[in-house]
């Protein structure tokens, strides 16, 4: 008769082959893992004729012991104790249980000499109802769909289609995916009779990566799951089902074998579209015949709820992310752009490119002995009403509000997305900002509170344009020469005055009257720069 070792709280069973050695030990690649601070990574070896159970420790540090006495080599009969380290089992000689076949299960069909169980997975909802009618679909036979209302369930289906609803109400009610991952691990040991929970989800390449293991001691496990199980759910969409995954024709992995994975169900997670999620996998590493067919569609049906759940907290999550994007967007582009801005993957990334761009620079003349007048909140209140009417003028035209510099305005056009009129929008948003003030000045003369006056510089030419900063902070601004000669221009333009650059005059389409100045000195050019002064009114 076949032997198995036994845990004091029957939770914990290893099937012992005869004639296969088998280490124990607290390494994942032993053969009988056991996860315990007592025991050593490679703690002793086992063999068994069907009768006798022969036991080797391999020189570990606490030891192996038959009915309680220290053993080198040793040999256990049936009812004897067995410990490795303080973990102890008993040992059990037990029967090959052959399986019953009811009317109501799923069909098995035989691969080689194998047992085989999957059901193809369709509407989640479908596996919810699915009870005792017994159905052939694409030549796999599984239960038809039985409404509640046409026929009583039996009380463990009662029982089932109550876990599931509570299920359902309490995956809805989680926000975050670590939090749902956390509830579905939970809800699986509470209905159904595992010693792991594992789920991966796929990443953006397809590849399934591990989000959670635990035990049912709320432990993490360090096994992986087997990917010839999980990738076979995933390429297929079938809900699987192995009795011994050992020998099953279906799954030739070796971490199988070496984790003695025995018992065994894998059901692919499906959101909308029919996209695979990833894969909810439980186990017993050394039972066989521990689930039945409707553990099976149970879990199928526990998968699609779960599906959903973490599907919808995708979709919650990236709406958040984007909603953050579009705000910070917002602060520097015009709404309308911003939106077309949040909705490019390459929005946030490091790096950028050089591309044609019109710059404006705007200053406050004189605002240095103004501001010494004035106590703090006056100061502040000035600028926030002045600041607010220049940023709506650079919208206005789809300018970028790429900075404050103190008391000066910085804006772009062609970054990161352009137009053919750049440098005509850029010319128009600075004669915007002239009428703007002079309005604004005409508010605040009434009021009996100081005036301000401007000039603004602008240049069109190449520039770097793109995020600088780190991974924790980044600014989308441009940098180079163009952008200093239109700061320069600002420099020296006097109250009232707008001075562009002669490159800005060619880029414009639609020229406003401009008078030509001499040739100006400006700082970092080795020669003077043809300037021009727009003519206002």
């Amino acid at each position: 008769m076949p032997l198995r070792l036994i845990s004091p709280d029957g939770t914990t069973v290893y099937d012992i082959r005869d004639g296969v050695p088998l280490i124990v030990g607290r390494a994942p690649t032993c053969d009988l893992p056991i996860f315990h601070p007592t025991i050593s990574r490679r703690h002793a070896e086992l063999s068994s004729d069907g009768a006798v159970l022969l036991l080797r420790d391999l020189a570990s540090s606490n030891g192996t012991f038959v009915n309680g006495t220290k053993i080198e080599h040793g040999r256990a009969l049936t009812d004897d104790l067995v410990a490795f380290g303080k973990v102890g089992f008993r040992l059990e000689s037990f029967g090959v249980p052959t399986p019953a076949v009811s009317h109501a299960s799923v069909q098995r069909a035989t691969i080689g000499a194998t047992i085989v169980r999957q059901i193809p997975m369709r509407d989640p909802t479908a596996a919810i109802s699915t009870l005792d009618r017994p159905s052939t679909v694409s030549g796999v036979m599984t239960r038809a769909i039985v409404s509640p209302l046409s026929a009583p369930p039996s009380d463990k289906s009662q029982q089932k289609l109550a876990t599931l609803l509570e299920v359902s109400k309490g995956l809805t009610r989680a926000v975050d995916v670590d939090t749902i991952l956390d509830k579905i691990v939970g809800y699986a040991y509470g209905t159904l009779e595992v010693d792991r929970v594992a789920i991966l989800l796929c990443d953006e390449s397809n590849e399934l990566v591990p989000k959670i293991a635990r035990d049912k001691r709320g432990g993490d496990v360090p096994r992986s799951v087997p990917q010839s199980i999980a990738r076979k759910a995933v390429a297929e969409k079938v809900a699987l089902l192995t009795d011994n995954a050992g020998e099953d024709d279906r799954f030739g992995g070796q971490s199988i074998v070496m984790q003695q994975v025995r018992s065994a169900i894998c059901a692919p997670l499906i959101g909308s579209a029919d996209r695979v999620l990833g894969v909810l996998y439980v186990d017993n590493p050394s039972i066989t015949h521990r689930f039945s067919d409707d553990d099976l569609e149970f879990l199928v049906a526990f998968a699609g709820i779960a599906a959903v759940a973490i599907e919808n907290s995708q979709f919650a999550e990236r709406i958040r992310r984007e909603g953050i994007v579009r705000s910070n967007f917002e602060r520097y582009f015009a709404p309308q752009l911003a939106a077309r801005i949040a909705g490019s993957v390459e929005a946030t990334k490091l790096g950028g490119d050089k591309r044609p761009v019109a710059v404006l620079f705007s200053d406050i003349r004189g605002f240095t002995a103004l501001s010494e007048t004035m106590n703090p909140d006056a100061i502040a209140t000035l600028l926030t009403e002045y600041f607010t009417e220049m940023v709506e003028c650079v919208f206005r035209h789809g300018g970028m509000l790429d900075k404050f510099i103190g008391d000066a305005v910085m804006a772009q056009w062609g970054a990161p997305l352009a137009n053919e009129d750049d440098a005509d929008r850029a010319m128009r948003s600075a004669a915007d900002m002239m009428t703007a003030l002079d309005e604004l000045n005409l508010r605040w003369r009434s009021e009996g509170r100081p005036t301000l006056e401007i000039g603004i510089g602008l240049n069109h030419g190449e520039a770097f344009a793109g995020n600088i900063g780190s991974e924790r902070r980044l600014e989308f601004t441009v940098i180079g020469d163009t952008v200093n000669t239109a700061r320069r221009l600002c420099e020296a333009a006097g109250p009232g005055e707008i001075l562009i650059s002669d490159e800005m005059r060619k880029a414009l389409k639609s020229p406003p009257k401009l008078t030509k100045r001499p040739p100006m000195e400006l700082k970092g050019k080795s020669q003077p720069v043809p300037v021009y002064r727009v003519k206002l009114g």
